[in-house]
């Protein structure tokens, strides 16, 4: 067997590895770890609420369902559905809303002019009373993109209480929903037209506000550290509509620059079949430049203000191949440092092999550092400006 031969079945079968380690990332990349705060169950928000050092007056059983949503923004997401609350006679009296009332607050709708929450139902129960609004509202919060296209979304609905001079706490209604364990997914409708998105989990969770005031009710300190309830729906994107766009594009690309790289020669048969001369390969890289610098500003104009995503990092990734090629062909065609065995060996046979194995291990470790990312939050600061593409 040659060395040729030799060289070209290691260089294959570690490309192969390569892809296989690349395939099981992307998998790892696409996987959303459920969140340790979520509420499966009556028993967890009981523990919640009663571990914490102002204990509410007033506990209202509140739930949500969401009959559609959509992204207006990078930052804003179109919300509609229902809200209920179940107030129990004798007990929430003094916090019982009027006709004209709603039980709760959306802190976070950025146009409460155009957006409606208005009562749609009001029936007796068992005990109590049953209040259902319909509310359609436009809801602001932060998104990180720097996973695209495997990253995940969770969109929430933030409710304070209505009243703000009484200590209440508003509650899941989890018997309102067939299961809610961790894995299930409730509260949204199975109907709803996701587009690119594909649900992956709901659930409820409480966090702490954060106002670091009392709202001018000085004696109210319970405002400052207000048990927010959240629901939470988590999406991720679809992958296939992102792999046809980019990737796609990116993968011919670099066929075609492998292509380029392999009719550098100086044997005159393959010269003279090949047509090979540094400036054709030379003026290849330099049309697939311009074609992959257009792919790069439609996808960065997607992203404007955001910080580099996980995709992006290939374009990066096929401009310095794009400049390897052209340099290793100029050196091996003008024959100016011979030093350079690592060229001239074998009719420059190692930067051919080593093609795929790079480009393959490059794109190895952008993934295994975008997934060491996921895996620490911390490290990420999700973009505010950025406007979202599909």
């Amino acid at each position: 067997m040659t060395v040729e031969k030799k060289v070209w079945i290691f260089s294959g079968a570690l490309s192969l590895v390569l892809t296989v380690v690349l395939f099981k990332l992307w998998i790892a990349l696409n996987h959303f770890e459920g969140d340790p705060t979520q509420l499966p169950d009556q028993s967890a928000v009981d523990r919640y609420l009663s571990s914490l050092d102002n204990a509410p007056a007033y506990r209202v059983k509140t739930g949500v369902f969401i009959k559609s949503f959509s992204f207006v923004g990078a930052s804003d997401i179109h919300v509609t559905g229902y809200v209920w609350q179940h107030y129990k006679t004798g007990t929430h009296d003094a916090i019982k809303p009027g006709p004209e009332e709603a039980g709760f607050l959306l802190p976070e709708a950025v146009d409460v002019g155009n957006g409606v929450i208005h009562e749609a139902y009001r029936m007796p129960e068992k005990g109590g009373e049953l209040i259902g609004w319909y509310f359609e509202q436009t809801l602001r919060q932060s998104f990180d993109y720097t996973s695209y296209p495997f990253d995940h979304k969770t969109v929430w609905v933030r409710f304070w209480p209505g009243r703000f001079d009484v200590n209440v706490a508003l509650v899941p209604d989890l018997a309102a929903y067939p299961a809610t364990g961790p894995d299930d997914i409730f509260g949204i409708d199975n109907r709803i037209v996701m587009g690119t998105w594909e649900r992956e989990n709901t659930y409820f969770d409480y966090k702490l506000s954060d106002l670091d005031t009392t709202l001018g009710i000085g004696q109210n300190e319970f405002q400052t550290n207000l048990p927010e309830l959240h629901y939470n729906f988590v999406i991720k994107r679809n992958f296939a509509n992102a792999f046809v766009v980019h990737m796609i594009p990116l993968i011919v690309v670099t066929m075609l620059l492998f292509g380029a790289v392999m009719t550098v020669t100086r044997k005159p048969s393959l010269v003279e079949r090949h047509d090979f001369s540094t400036s054709s390969v030379i003026g290849t890289c330099s049309v697939l430049f311009f074609v992959i610098l257009l792919a790069h500003v439609q996808l960065r104009e997607g992203f404007a203000g955001s910080p580099v995503i996980y995709m992006e990092s290939f374009f990066f990734l096929m401009y310095f191949m794009l400049l390897v090629v052209s340099v290793n062909t100029y050196l091996f065609a003008s024959e100016s440092v011979p030093s350079l065995w690592i060229i001239h060996y074998k009719d420059n046979l190692i930067p051919k092999a080593a093609f795929w194995p790079f480009v393959l291990i490059c794109m190895v470790a952008i993934t295994a550092y975008n997934l060491s990312l996921k895996a620490d939050p911390a490290q990420n600061t999700a973009p505010e400006s950025a406007r979202e593409i599909g």
